[in-house]
């Protein structure tokens, strides 16, 4: 009895046991899952701590896509117009280094100082060099410069004044240094090639304002004029090496005094843009004033001592004016503004 007693007994120590073996593994059970629940959720933390430096570091790619986009729009203020000659010319959104050989009385009048400037030998613009004294000279005398002339003065914008300009070559040349506009004639319509030079250099608004500013000069001039040159007529003639001319009213000092100050033009040429003049022809110009525009000392020297021209009406009653011939053989607004100063001197003083 005792042995089943202890039997007994036994069994009951050894279930009280695997109750408490059972009891601790359960317990082991929960504190690791709760060790691993605070694991993951000190991972996550630090996850989420580490994903902020990310975000951050997100910024300077931000910027430079910011700056990417503002290169693009450089880039898109960039725009291509057709030249005289019709060349696709890329125009840059900012030009800041021009060259623009005969053409520096249209820079200067919006404001523009050219990297260099056209010169005959050393000798540039000479009514122009008030302003221009400071900017290298390049010799147009024997043509254009070559291209490794041109290039050591680093233009970003070239603009040629006519036609001739770009033949043999040379605007090939010259568009691979810059890109290169081409006019036909620019001193045919002096604002009109302004106004395109504006454009082409930002400077739309300042070639408006100076056409405005011009016109109402013509118009003051004109009223002055009237009051003493009402129906007369002037000629102007042009004493260059090559010959003596006188000038119709389609170009340089000729348009300004006929087409714009309204003074009448002689016969010869009524519907010419030139005449030759010789000691012969000296009679049939009907002129109450004459201008004498001289290239050169001494070229008027041999017409203007004969018999002939000195009994010619204007010469007689002393209305002959000598005039410097640069400005009155100009193309832009700061010319045609000495040559309407010379009339408007000549003719009411």
């Amino acid at each position: 009895m005792f042995h089943y007693f202890k039997n007994i007994g036994q069994r009951s120590v050894g279930n009280q046991f695997r109750s408490a073996r059972l009891s601790a593994l359960i317990l082991l059970m929960l504190m690791t899952g709760l060790l691993s629940a605070c694991g993951a959720a000190s991972e996550n933390t630090g996850s989420a701590q580490a994903e902020q430096p990310t975000t951050e570091t997100s910024n300077p790619a931000s910027t430079e896509t910011v700056a990417e986009e503002e290169h693009g729009k450089e880039t898109a203020g960039e725009r291509t117009v057709k030249d005289d000659l019709g060349h696709d010319v890329i125009v840059p959104a900012k030009t800041e280094r021009v060259f623009a050989p005969y053409l520096e009385d249209s820079l200067l009048t919006l404001g523009v100082k050219p990297v260099a400037q056209w010169a005959s030998g050393t000798k540039g613009h000479v009514y122009l060099q008030d302003q221009l004294s400071d900017v290298p000279t390049l010799d147009f005398s024997s043509g254009l410069p070559s291209p490794e002339a041109l290039m050591s003065y680093k233009p970003d914008f070239i603009i040629l004044h006519t036609a001739q300009y770009a033949e043999n070559g040379v605007y090939e040349s010259y568009s691979k240094i810059a890109p290169t506009y081409v006019f036909t004639n620019a001193s045919g319509d002096v604002e009109k090639s302004l106004q395109v030079i504006g454009d082409l250099l930002g400077k739309t608004a300042e070639a408006e304002k100076a056409i405005e500013t011009y016109h109402a000069k013509v118009e003051s001039a004109k009223a002055e004029l009237a009051k003493v040159a009402e129906g007369k007529k002037a000629a102007i003639i042009r004493f260059a090496p090559r010959g003596i001319s006188m000038m119709g009213g389609n170009y340089f000092s000729g348009y300004v005094v006929y087409e714009q100050l309204g003074l009448g033009k002689p016969a010869l040429v009524e519907s010419e843009n030139s005449a030759i003049v010789s000691t012969e022809i000296l009679p049939e110009i009907d002129a109450d004033f004459i201008f004498t525009v001289e290239q050169g000392p001494g070229s008027m020297k041999e017409m203007t001592e004969t018999n002939v021209w000195n009994s010619m009406p204007a010469v007689k009653a002393g209305h002959v004016y000598a005039v410097e011939p640069a400005p009155w053989l100009g193309g832009g607004l700061i010319a045609y503004g000495h040559v309407i100063d010379d009339t408007l001197k000549a003719l009411t003083q």
